[in-house]
């Protein structure tokens, strides 16, 4: 579908009131999470994939997915939406790239209906500890914790520039690295955390976040969740500014 269309297509799209704020999965973000409102309208940050053909689960297997349930948005500034911008972004939050750059798990695909069809994951990044951005992913891939997979929605059909992130917490390496129950939303929300708390910065570059919690977009349930784990529904939308 031409980009055109889409964008004609959206302005037919209409907001509704927020609703409350759920409670978080965490205890200690109470007065946070107050501040983050739920929209339902989808803005031009990025392009319902639903629209091309595509959804807001990845392909885990060939019948199930994981919920791509946090967005960088395409407003947000151009050097977060270039891969190495992102990474670095991403390891303000406390995230980056896989111990000693080895793969652990399996490759998953999303479709982000931008005319690319079905694609790898760009980016997988786990959260870190102590040894750094280097080393202190390898203990998240032994112990478990946060990580996310990406997909940049950049196709001709729908050329946003947005990062769209599928955002879990996992088992242990004894445990295969599945989801712990409550994963997907646990996980978003830590994301949601580490990026709103305050302004982060990685090689002296500082950002702000903004986020918005958006219905209506990825079903709220376990119907075709990999694992059959119940999520929210809710897809956080992250602009992230320069200062």
């Amino acid at each position: 579908m031409h980009a055109g269309t889409i964008l004609f297509f959206a302005l037919f799209i209409v907001s509704a009131s927020p609703v409350s704020v759920p409670s978080p999965a965490f205890n200690n973000e109470q007065d946070l999470w107050a501040q983050v409102p739920i929209q339902t309208a989808v803005n031009f940050d990025y392009i319902d994939p639903r629209i091309g053909g595509g959804r807001f689960l990845d392909f885990t297997t060939p019948h199930k997915g994981e919920p791509l349930n946090v967005i960088i948005s395409g407003k947000s500034d151009p050097s977060v939406l270039s891969e190495d911008g992102f990474t670095n972004y991403a390891r303000s939050l406390g995230f980056s790239n896989e111990c000693l750059g080895l793969h652990f798990g399996a490759i998953h695909q999303a479709d982000l209906g931008d005319g690319n069809g079905k694609i790898n994951e760009q980016l997988l990044a786990r959260e870190y500890s102590f040894g750094g951005p280097v080393l202190g992913t390898c203990w998240e891939s032994l112990a478990g914790g946060n990580h996310f997979r990406a997909w940049k929605q950049n196709g001709t059909s729908a050329p946003s520039g947005a990062w769209f992130l599928g955002v879990s917490k996992e088992e242990n390496s004894g445990k295969h690295h599945e989801i712990v129950p409550n994963g997907y939303n646990l996980g978003r929300d830590f994301l949601i955390s580490q990026a709103v708390s305050s302004p982060t910065h990685w090689n002296s570059i500082w950002w702000r976040t903004e986020v918005e919690l958006v219905e209506g977009l990825l079903n709220p349930g376990k119907d075709g969740v990999n694992h059959g784990i119940e999520q929210d529904g809710l897809v956080a939308v992250l602009t992230v500014t320069r200062i």
